[in-house]
């Protein structure tokens, strides 16, 4: 790389604080307007940028990757996720790719727990119905939910924030349940009194709540397929703050409509930022827009992880973030 400033491009607005810092360290190109750019945009920019800054909303697929000039070197991501990212042509082209796991943890995990307590308690058909001017006081089958105390949460995919949302879910009374690809060390799975699932058919078949915790990777693209959901309970819920892509929307759908799964809660969609229209006409859902992370603290916190990887790559050693493989 240059021994001037490296050249870096961030494609979406930033926290002041880190775009600051990153104007002070490199020689920055910000987006001050906060418009998704285009793939003619960050094609263009690619071909000069030392290191591109995007985030999980920018596609940078093979097109952009072999489009990019000799000197980008460095991809640091603005968050956590990484399947939105060519990690198989960045390889390719020898450019490094980096993300910010971690910071985001304690906040998608309480937003997963509100949306746990939400959808069986009903509380955004409630907060509708006081706006709605229409309610006629407390009535004692009214506005009726379902407890969860005493009851099952499985969750599939047992990593940091699948944990996290472990230790709150214990709290509530809830006995914990998971799936992943392997399982998790013995002390973490006695100090969570968490249930092993190999079979995550099995898990989906006896919880009565399913959280959704694994990443987005080939892997897991539909992993709760139409088959799947309909093991479910017509009496459990599901929440999602992970990835649209790993549910299969049209059946989750189509199963909400029939009441074949009692309630969702979802902060992500599979084709985001479009949603399915049928989705907006269901009360038993409720529907948040992507911001599980969306935190002052952890903006921030993910911004000077950027920052970190991208000096310390420029500096000739290996980023602490670096992506070698994404696994569920």
């Amino acid at each position: 790389m240059a021994q001037t400033k490296p050249l870096v491009v961030v494609t979406r607005k930033l926290p002041d604080a880190i775009e600051t810092r990153l104007m002070e360290l490199f020689e920055t190109r910000l987006n001050r307007d906060d418009r998704p750019m285009s793939q003619a945009e960050i094609i263009e920019a690619v071909k000069s940028a030392d290191v591109l800054v995007p985030t999980v909303t920018d596609t940078i697929d093979k097109t952009i990757l072999t489009s990019a000039g000799p000197r980008l070197k460095l991809i640091a991501s603005f968050g956590t996720g990484v399947d939105h990212i060519d990690l198989a042509t960045s390889r390719e082209r020898a450019i490094t790719v980096t993300n910010t796991p971690g910071v985001l943890t304690e906040d998608t995990a309480d937003m997963t727990m509100a949306l746990i307590l939400a959808v069986p308690r009903r509380l955004a058909e409630g907060e509708r119905l006081m706006r709605s001017g229409e309610w006629q006081g407390w009535g004692p089958t009214a506005m009726l939910g379902r407890r969860i105390w005493g009851k099952r949460l499985g969750i599939v995919g047992m990593g940091r924030i699948g944990q996290a949302v472990a230790k709150r879910a214990r709290g509530f009374g809830l006995s914990i349940h998971y799936h992943n690809r392997r399982n998790v060390h013995e002390n973490i799975e006695n100090e969570l009194e968490a249930t092993y699932w190999e079979s995550l058919d099995q898990m989906l078949a006896h919880m009565d709540i399913v959280s959704v915790n694994c990443p987005h990777t080939p892997a897991t693209f539909h992993l709760l397929s139409s088959r799947r959901l309909k093991l479910m309970q017509p009496s459990s819920y599901i929440v999602n703050t992970s990835r649209g892509e790993v549910i299969d929307e049209t059946a989750l759908v189509r199963m909400l409509t029939s009441s074949l799964i009692a309630g969702a809660g979802l902060d992500v969609f599979e084709h985001e930022p479009a949603i399915n229209p049928k989705l907006l006409e269901l009360d038993n859902v409720v529907l948040l827009p992507h911001m599980g992370s969306a935190t002052v603290e952890g903006r921030v916190d993910m911004g000077e992880k950027v920052i970190i990887n991208i000096k310390t790559f420029v500096d000739g050693h290996a980023p602490p973030d670096r992506v070698l493989e994404t696994m569920f």
